[in-house]
């Protein structure tokens, strides 16, 4: 797959600045396209944090983005790090991660730490991949977000992304 394209970037990222977000975490940052974008719209005092298996992109992500915090953990663990920010909740979950790739243990463990880590009426983001709406994953990844999200509405697709993708857009 290649990196995420400056126009799905900047779809997913616009979510933080329209929320008027007090705390956004994002969930795998991949080479940083998401963070970046994400912390160029934040307003000054927002907390943001990062949460990425990956140790390469870790480092990818902090020398694109050298002011945001950067951990190299599951976004499973994301109730530590709203603790260590001094936060009981957030207002903004954006995900880079490919969901339909997880199984559904996976998944639920997922799903699982971002309604926690959500407060009411707080927003997940996540995008798909068009061709993954198809796949048992996809399908089933799209149903937990019905079942634990008032409201799921997808974007338009990006058709300028490798491959083309839309995002969900979810509120607690």
């Amino acid at each position: 797959m290649a990196p995420s394209s400056p126009e799905l970037a900047d779809l997913i990222s616009s979510a933080a600045e329209k929320a008027f977000a007090r705390s956004v975490v994002e969930f795998g940052t991949g080479t940083g396209v998401f963070t970046r974008r994400i912390k160029d719209r934040l307003k000054p005092g927002t907390e943001f944090f990062t949460l990425e298996v990956n140790p390469d992109f870790c480092e990818q992500t902090r020398r694109l983005c050298p002011d945001v915090v950067v951990y190299n953990d599951s976004a499973c663990n994301v109730r530590k790090y709203l603790e260590q920010h001094s936060l009981e909740h957030c207002d903004v979950i954006i995900s880079g991660l490919p969901w339909a790739a997880f199984d559904s243990e996976l998944q639920e463990c997922l799903m699982r730490a971002t309604i926690d880590a959500l407060k009411p009426g707080g927003r997940f983001l996540t995008f798909a991949y068009l061709q993954g709406t198809i796949l048992p994953s996809g399908i089933r990844f799209r149903n937990l977000l019905h079942s634990h999200f008032s409201r799921v509405r997808r974007t338009r697709i990006v058709w300028k992304n490798i491959p083309p993708a839309f995002v969900y857009y979810c509120r607690k």
